[in-house]
């Protein structure tokens, strides 16, 4: 074939210089075959859209057509022409065609309808669909977004240790990190495994968050925040649940509950208005094969302030949902943790927007959150979504010393590994605030699918590490 420069599909599909020799390299969507003419739809992953090459099957041996199959990989050179059908504007006419890859009948992504549980199964081809590329081009333009919301406004971005000796929520449920051989574990006298002789010298697991090291980061740096995977070691087989997803946790130094619900709102505004504003097609796609509401849901979003709520207020408007007739599959009383239902009713059918819930009674809330004059509520301000519930989690930090070590007391949690994280409270200990995202719950949002295990390349679950 004669040497042409690639031309990325996207950028093809814009091109009006009719006449010039291109070259595009992608994956067969389709090809149609007929005696005059045959056509292959090829995709690149650029873009959704697939570019169109006309092929004239006399100019060429039918035995290399044959091999241009759903799934093969080629590169064609051809003359860029206006299209003669409907749905796109440019064509190619095919001048040359080779074919790098082929791809037999039993391809796994070659029908069309199939389930999103059944693509599970292929995640490392899955990746190929339309629905799939939509997905992880929007991925990656949040991304973009959420690293060039925080530098535009002061933070620096603060890399916290995937790799912890402290359980940040005191929960426990952590994954063990470890170089002991374990068909042949060291114990002391009572039968506890010992840990001396580890990689580490002590326990240590993965991450269930970078909160922690990011205050300290605040406490030098004013703003920092940090973007990298966490992970639960939750039994959890739900459509909400990975054992390991991405967190963005923002923490500033200075900030009190009002300012903080106002950077909440302004940053997830922001990536909003960027996913419409820059993944229009994908976004399109979507609303089109997957979620009919998507695009009006994120543009109201944008319309209105979030409300803001507290939560005893948000408990009554429940409590007399229950009394009108309103069936929750939980009960509804003060203390208990909201479910998703609840936090559901209260953006879909109530308030019809999102919002921004605080003043949470302390006991089903983290240690470090900073207690109210009431000495029952503490200052946090968790952010609740259309479809998804709670989207962020957030809070003001206790800063007194005495009083964070009085609720770590209390709640019995271990802190001999957490000396350091007191020190900020005695060392220029300062007022301070911050939120937590879980990166899949905002691409859940943002591309209108139903399951989180689709809006990240390789799902990791319960009893699945595959790929």
């Amino acid at each position: 074939m004669q040497s042409i420069k690639r031309t990325k599909v996207i950028d093809a599909l814009r091109r009006t210089d009719y006449g010039a020799m291109v070259n595009v390299r992608g994956w067969v969507r389709t090809h149609r075959s007929s005696k005059a003419v045959d056509f292959i739809a090829l995709n690149d992953g650029s873009t959704i859209k697939n570019i169109q090459i006309v092929v004239d099957p006399a100019q060429f041996d039918a035995e290399l057509l044959k091999k241009v199959t759903t799934g093969a990989c080629i590169t064609v050179n051809g003359e860029l022409v206006e299209s003669q059908g409907a749905g796109q504007a440019v064509e190619l006419q095919c001048r040359e065609l080779e074919v790098y890859g082929t791809c037999g009948s039993d391809y796994p992504m070659q029908k069309k309808g199939q389930s999103f549980e059944y693509m599970r199964q292929y995640a490392h081809l899955r990746l190929r669909t339309n629905t799939f590329g939509a997905v992880m081009r929007i991925r990656h333009n949040m991304a973009i977004a959420i690293h060039k919301y925080f530098h535009d406004h002061g933070f620096f971005y603060f890399h916290t240790p995937f790799i912890t000796a402290s359980d940040c929520e005191g929960a426990g449920q952590m994954f063990q990190v470890t170089t002991k051989n374990l068909y042949d574990l060291k114990k002391d006298k009572d039968g506890k495994i010992t840990y001396d002789d580890d990689f580490f010298g002590k326990q240590a697991s993965l991450t269930v968050s970078g909160q922690l090291e990011g205050e300290l980061g605040a406490t030098a740096l004013g703003a920092i925040y940090t973007f990298g995977p966490t992970f639960r070691a939750e039994n959890s087989n739900t459509p909400r649940h990975l054992a390991e997803f991405w967190m963005i946790e923002p923490e500033v130094a200075f900030i009190g509950q009002d300012e903080l619900m106002d950077l909440e709102e302004d940053f997830i505004k922001y990536c909003v208005k960027w996913a419409l504003d820059n993944c229009q097609d994908d976004i399109a796609f979507l609303n089109k094969m997957i979620d009919k509401t998507l695009v009006d849901r994120l543009q109201s979003v944008l319309a209105d302030s979030f409300v803001r709520l507290s939560y005893t207020d948000g408990i009554k408007i429940l409590e007399e949902a229950v009394a009108a007739g309103h069936k929750f599959e939980f009960p509804v009383s003060w203390g208990m943790d909201l479910a998703s239902e609840h936090e559901r009713y209260l953006v879909e059918h109530h308030f019809r927007k999102p919002v921004i819930m605080h003043g949470y009674p302390k006991d089903i809330k983290a240690f470090y959150m900073k207690i109210n004059p009431d000495g029952k509520t503490v200052q946090g301000t968790d952010v609740l979504f259309p479809q998804i519930g709670e989207i962020i989690g957030g809070s003001v930090r206790e800063e007194n010393y005495d009083k964070l070590l009085a609720e770590i007391e209390r709640r019995n949690i271990p802190m001999k590994d957490m000396w350091w994280y007191l020190d900020t409270r005695k060392y220029g200990t300062c007022p301070h605030g911050g939120f937590g995202l879980g990166f899949e719950r905002l691409i859940l949002f943002v591309t209108g699918m139903q399951n989180i295990r689709d809006v990240i390349p390789f799902p990791r679950t319960p009893k699945s590490a595959e790929f």
